[in-house]
């Protein structure tokens, strides 16, 4: 399981995104569907990790979410 943003993107889609993986993004038409499509795209970039016998990333993720 990884910890992953959610946030609207200037198109109108849903942007999700994954930290703990660099450059894990997807999106979706709604929120749903972005979470749909980031889970897709974390089990693809572990898989290509795994064969590439590269060290998996820990889910190490750290945020603060304030409005200014």
């Amino acid at each position: 399981m990884r910890q992953v943003l959610i946030y609207p993107g200037e198109d109108g889609f849903w942007i999700a995104e994954c930290p703990s993986l660099k450059g894990c993004v997807s999106q979706g038409i709604t929120k749903e569907d972005a979470i749909k499509n980031v889970k897709e795209a974390i089990d693809l970039y572990l898989k290509v990790l795994k064969e590439d016998n590269i060290e998996i990333p820990e889910d190490n993720f750290d945020s603060i979410l304030i409005a200014v």
